[in-house]
């Protein structure tokens, strides 16, 4: 006779899929958080960034070398990234690039914009793959990346566009290059900051 399911493997259900990776996507939003609500300095999440990026190197050195296999790969990784470096990996690296590259003003909401507005366009758009996402899940993308902008550049709107539509384009538009499409979890940060860089540019000469 087979036991009721325990609280930790109903957590372990819905925690499967895509419900899990955008949960974890979400969870990115710690750091830049902790900075915001001044318990950390940008010295410091610079270094978490850099502490988080190289761990997730180790680990899927190991996955792909090694052959580890744990919960998360399990659960979290998608089938094309089987034999390829999973997403997780390219997340912490253009964050980190991001922290370490930009000031705290335009690194965090374009940082933001990869831990928010991305799983959010892909819950409207849905999982289907596409070179182009669906209009709906665009909208959904420069709504939530203009909103994340605007707390920072409320005074400059020009910055607030550049920043949701930089957000916007890295987020639904995948390059393939020589057969391999460009994973937005590599762009969007990175893209979403020279949007907002080119924002205050564009802003100081009005």
């Amino acid at each position: 006779m087979s036991s009721a399911p325990t609280a930790f493997s109903r957590i372990e259900q819905r925690l499967r899929g895509e419900v899990g990776r955008r949960l974890v996507h979400a969870s990115g939003t710690g750091i830049p958080l902790l900075y915001l609500l001044n318990l950390i300095t940008w010295g410091q999440a610079r270094a978490l960034y850099l502490l988080f990026a190289g761990g997730a190197i180790v680990l899927e050195s190991l996955r792909l070398i090694v052959g580890l296999d744990v919960w998360l790969f399990t659960h979290l990784i998608r089938e094309y990234e089987e034999d390829n470096i999973a997403g997780y990996v390219l997340y912490m690296l253009s964050s980190t690039v991001t922290a370490v590259s930009f000031e705290p003003q335009v690194a965090v909401p374009a940082i933001l914009m990869l831990t928010l507005g991305d799983p959010i366009s892909g819950t409207v758009g849905g999982e289907e793959l596409r070179v182009v996402k669906r209009p709906k899940a665009l909208l959904a993308m420069f709504v939530v990346s203009a909103a994340i902008t605007a707390p920072f550049y409320y005074t400059t709107p020009i910055v607030v566009v550049c920043g949701g539509l930089a957000g916007t384009i890295a987020d639904g538009v995948k390059p393939i290059i020589r057969g391999y499409v460009i994973d937005d979890n590599l762009t969007i940060p990175i893209v979403a900051a020279v949007g907002i860089r080119l924002g205050l540019e564009l802003a100081g000469s009005l």
